[in-house]
């Protein structure tokens, strides 16, 4: 891990999305955060299996932009199929909605469902993902190459960022179902695009 690679970089784009403004320690410091990078042993993937593992029955909701191969893999086999206490929820977007949307998007989304993941996707576009497992929070950062970096922390000023952004592209999945609704792709304070209607 370096000083300049991916997972710094996560970092501070976690740190920037939940800054409060008092000069006090980033929200991550105190909480524990596990930060990884393509390279590490663990990588990010092994970081996302092993926090889906341990967190048991716990719900999982989150906004994905890509569909990488392996991280889905992994994911899937975590979840390890239908669980009735488990609630798995997730938007996609960007490369992955359009996968999922594609000719073979029926595929994709019967893979999903016969593991009990429910699929939504939107239009917008993002190289960040961002889940709520459990109790921790996940932001991964995607590249060409897939995931490149992963921070999990369970502190409470990035799990309320979390879902404040999964709540913004699940309310405007809902809103695009009923009205066909926009994306003004810039980017607000909390690192998720504007989502807004046409009049």
């Amino acid at each position: 891990m370096t000083d300049d690679g991916p997972a710094a970089a996560l970092r501070s784009l976690v740190e920037r999305a939940v800054d409060r403004g008092d000069g006090e320690a980033p929200a991550t410091d105190d909480h524990g955060a596990v930060v990884a990078e393509r390279g590490d042993d663990p990588g990010p993937v092994g970081v996302l299996s092993t926090v889906v593992e341990e967190t048991g029955s716990s719900s999982i909701v989150g906004v994905v932009p890509r569909l990488d191969a392996t991280t889905v893999r992994r994911l899937r086999d975590a979840v390890d199929g239908p669980d009735p206490d488990r609630t798995v929820r997730l938007v996609f977007t960007g490369l992955a909605a359009e996968r999922l949307s594609g000719r073979s998007g029926a595929v994709f989304r019967d893979a999903l469902a016969r593991r009990g993941i429910e699929a939504t996707v939107h239009a917008a576009d993002s190289s960040v993902a961002v889940l709520l497992v459990g109790e921790q929070a996940v932001v991964g950062l995607f590249d060409e190459h897939g995931l490149a970096a992963l921070l999990s922390t369970d502190a409470p000023e990035v799990r309320t960022w979390a879902a404040g952004v999964y709540r913004r592209y699940a309310a405007a999945t809902a809103a695009d179902d009923a009205t066909d609704a926009t994306v003004d792709d810039t980017d607000d304070a909390d690192g998720a695009p504007n989502l807004g209607e046409r009049p």
